[in-house]
């Protein structure tokens, strides 16, 4: 019995790449092919993907922070435009959905348009942000899963949950198996873009964080398993 009628997933870029940059065709289709799974549950399921395996603004302290958000927008477009081609090659009926006109490429965001796909079973990758600078992928991750009403929000990344320090560095953090929305962002954990917490808080939108590497860790969690973090 899965738990969701319809969830907004969260996938980093890093998941269409080889570990180092750019798109790889075997990391995409594999990627593909776990997309493919989820969809088949009968889930209605949409898709904001990160742009980092192909830019990261941020780490560059020399360009105009809104330049180098732009950038990253279409950083997101090239791995909406892989990643629908291979849900396809697979068999998966998607709509490719920018925030900005690119209308060669990809359908402009009209929400109504939107919820008539999701209705009609056709997975929606959420391409270019939110269509502005200064925002995160986890923010127009956040804005997307408000305006279709997701039951809820699944992010995968590259940790498998919120801790109170970096796992990574510190050997005894400790990892929350819930939390709630104002705990976030009182400790300023940043696991997650604090907008995009403050965004779920007002409209409501469970967030669950699970480890992008999770062995199945999206269909578990969609028959009720308990994995990662909650935000609620």
């Amino acid at each position: 019995m899965i738990k969701y009628k319809r969830i907004l997933l969260k996938i980093s870029g890093e998941a269409l790449s080889d570990g180092l940059s750019g798109i790889s065709g075997p990391s995409t289709v594999e990627l593909a092919k776990q997309l493919k799974q989820i969809w088949q549950t009968g889930v209605q399921l949409a898709i904001v993907v990160g742009g980092g395996n192909i830019w990261r603004g941020r780490e560059i302290d020399t360009m105009d922070r809104a330049n180098a958000d732009n950038i990253g927008m279409l950083a997101t477009v090239m791995n909406g435009l892989a990643l629908g081609e291979a849900l396809a090659a697979q068999g998966v009926d998607n709509k490719v959905v920018s925030s900005f006109a690119i209308d060669k490429l990809a359908e402009r965001h009209f929400l109504p348009n939107v919820l008539k796909y999701l209705e009609e079973k056709k997975v929606v990758i959420f391409v270019g942000g939110t269509g502005a600078p200064y925002f995160s992928t986890d923010t127009a991750a956040s804005l997307r899963a408000c305006e279709i009403h997701a039951d809820a929000m699944i992010c995968l990344k590259a940790v498998d949950g919120i801790y109170d320090s970096d796992p990574k560095t510190n050997p005894k953090a400790k990892k929350y198996d819930e939390l709630t929305y104002d705990k976030i962002i009182a400790d300023n954990l940043k696991a997650l873009d604090l907008t995009a917490i403050a965004m779920c808080r007002e409209f409501g939108v469970k967030v669950i964080t699970i480890g992008k590497d999770e062995p199945n860790g999206v269909l578990r969690v969609l028959n009720g398993e308990k994995l990662g973090t909650i935000i609620k």
